[in-house]
């Protein structure tokens, strides 16, 4: 198959390593110093290269920003039976534009990024594929995700934005409250310090991605339940109410099995 993989940034030279030994892949960045280090793989810096390739599959790993638009200016160079596909963390705007253009498209989100997972050992994590796109595009990329001993699971985009909120507006923002109140440490504990990483492994992250993620409509609900029980935990130590807090203690033990 012939692939074209849109931005040669962390992720996009994640997946043409990946996948450059058993497809023909072509990476197209605007930027040419991106492309210096990608290896085994056709490097574009014109667009118009792009037409000769004629790819069968789109990977769209331009970040989060620019997703739509990189569809936007590589989709007049792509055969009407492409199937294009994007592998956002963040899906706003998506499934519009996927319906405007009348294209076959898939949707992934591979829930694992650069900074924090080891992309050399995958089998502790998980990918998201979204239900509505097209069979043969969701049959490869599962394929895919399958190889590298992903779990799977499989979500509407309105389920995904909902899981989203769950799993990322609530330890962004935990790590983002921690972090705004933080001072330095001298001699910082463990767990202050396996704290401090995150931190500084999560702001290391785009501001447009972070924003965004905090901006799904589902992520309000998300930070209300945070504010709920952070509100309950100071007033239990306000209070040194021994009962409480053994209480309070038990529930959290309880979400984590």
């Amino acid at each position: 198959m012939k692939i074209l993989i849109l931005g040669a940034g962390k992720m996009g030279s994640f997946f043409s390593d990946l996948l450059s030994f058993t497809h023909e892949v072509a990476v197209y960045d605007p930027n040419p110093e991106k492309l210096r280090f990608t290896f085994n793989a056709l490097r574009f810096g014109d667009i118009k290269e792009i037409k000769d390739f004629e790819p069968d599959l789109v990977i769209n790993a331009a970040t989060v920003k620019y997703t739509i638009s990189a569809f936007e200016e590589v989709l007049p160079f792509l055969n009407q039976q492409c199937i294009i596909s994007d592998i956002a963390s963040v899906k706003t705007g998506l499934p519009e534009f996927y319906d405007k253009c009348g294209r076959p498209f898939v949707s992934t989100h591979p829930m694992f990024g650069p900074t924090f997972a080891s992309l050399s050992n995958l089998s502790n994590e998980n990918a998201i594929i979204i239900k509505e796109g097209d069979h043969l595009g969701k049959i490869f990329f599962k394929d895919l995700y399958n190889q590298l001993g992903l779990h799977i699971e499989e979500y509407t985009f309105r389920e995904h934005d909902e899981t989203i909120a769950y799993s990322l507006s609530i330890p962004f923002a935990s790590t983002l409250v921690f972090a705004s109140v933080m001072k330095h440490q001298d001699a910082p504990g463990t767990t202050f310090k396996r704290h401090m990483a995150i931190a500084k492994g999560l702001m290391s992250e785009d501001d447009y991605l972070l924003s965004e993620i905090l901006f799904n409509p589902n992520s309000p609900a998300q930070l209300q339940k945070i504010t709920e029980r952070l509100a309950y935990l100071k007033e239990i130590v306000e209070n040194r109410d021994s009962e409480a807090m053994k209480k309070y203690l038990s529930d959290v033990r309880e979400n984590l099995k």
